[in-house]
């Protein structure tokens, strides 16, 4: 009965990590900003999960654990490869989207700004933005995640968000100048 009932702990657990994989993805691409180095974090970082399994606790913060795994997997990868960095060469995919050519480019612009003010941003910063902002973690499972006091957490984020807002001002189009029209003349 013991061997049963490991084995669908076992089952739940690989479907739970399952299905957390796409918000691993999403966190480590605003990371490093690279698809390849993305998929190589994530892979490590359920690779991990599943080979410490028996480290979890509390089922209940799996999450946590998870983007903790993945934390300690993106810095040692950073440490790792600090000098072979290089922001240039990201390599960016997007999907087609039902936009007209005008709508789909303007909307390309936009995002193109957001992720150049974000990879802008410290690491620390931009760790804690994305962990609150887009994953919508509480700044108790971020500060369990990057292993900092909450109040750290707090600062980090109040810091984030402002230097983004300064950053996307600077880097929005100039606004073309009000122009009158002509009268004509019949």
């Amino acid at each position: 009965m013991k061997i049963i009932s490991l084995i669908c702990r076992s089952y739940e657990f690989r479907k739970q990590l399952e299905q957390s994989r796409t918000k691993l993805y999403r966190v480590a691409y605003s990371w490093c900003h690279d698809a390849a180095l993305s998929d190589d974090l994530v892979q490590e970082t359920l690779s991990k999960a599943l080979k410490n399994a028996g480290q979890l606790r509390d089922h209940e913060q799996l999450n946590s654990w998870l983007f903790r795994i993945l934390n300690n997997c993106w810095h040692d990868h950073f440490r790792a490869h600090r000098e072979m960095e290089d922001i240039d060469e990201i390599e960016d995919h997007r999907c087609a989207n039902p936009y007209t050519p005008e709508d789909a480019h303007a909307q390309n612009q936009i995002v193109n700004r957001v992720r150049s003010a974000v990879s802008r941003l410290p690491l620390g910063q931009r760790q804690v933005l994305t962990l609150v902002d887009l994953e919508e973690f509480s700044y108790a499972e971020v500060a369990e995640i990057l292993a900092l006091p909450a109040g750290t957490v707090m600062s980090r984020l109040c810091r984030a968000r402002r230097t983004l807002k300064d950053l996307l001002q600077e880097l929005a189009p100039p606004q073309p100048a009000q122009v009158t029209p002509l009268r004509r003349v019949k």
